[in-house]
């Protein structure tokens, strides 16, 4: 069955690029969730005063990858424990968030970070939001597929290609 998962985990571009050579997963866009103005634009999202979070919108077939697995990646990619930040990417736009689309979703993301919290994975608190749904905007076409259109960027050179190549050498399994 098809469903569909959406991620905060800093730069979109770094998500996008990691999930979509996983199987089972069919579409990944980058979009703008949680926030209160309609249909922001990335300007709008960047200058940090619309309250929604850049996000990876994941569609998956739950029989071929889980709810479960998908988060197991979302934990690797980023560091939870970065308040409204991913390294230099400062602001609330990039915070650590997992918006669940059902209750099984939310159950599933609380006793993930409960346990990731119990088994001391990280030295700092994670700080991730667990929080329902209530919006999703996908991002400019510019902006999706970014590091597979634009390998040459410097952020791409510099943040993104180094996540998704330890990304592929520990989920190597996972890959299409």
């Amino acid at each position: 069955m098809v469903k569909e998962a959406t991620l905060g985990a800093g730069c979109f571009w770094c998500i996008e690029a990691c999930y979509k050579d996983m199987k089972g997963v069919i579409d990944v866009y980058p979009g703008y969730a949680g926030g209160h103005v309609l249909d922001p634009t990335y300007k709008q999202v960047c200058e940090g005063t619309t309250g929604h979070a850049e996000v990876a919108r994941v569609v998956f077939d739950d029989e071929q990858i889980s709810f479960e697995e998908i988060l197991e990646v979302f934990w690797f990619v980023h560091d939870p424990t970065q308040l409204n930040r991913q390294g230099n990417d400062i602001g609330t736009q990039y915070r650590s968030e997992v918006f669940y689309h059902d209750d099984i979703q939310k159950g599933i993301a609380e006793h993930y970070k409960a346990k990731l919290t119990e088994e001391n994975v990280w030295d700092k608190p994670i700080v991730t939001l667990i929080t329902p749904l209530n919006n999703f905007y996908r991002a400019e076409e510019y902006h999706h597929n970014y590091f597979e259109l634009n390998p040459g960027n410097a952020y791409c050179q510099s943040i993104v290609r180094p996540k998704v190549e330890k990304f592929k050498s520990v989920f190597a399994e996972k890959l299409k």
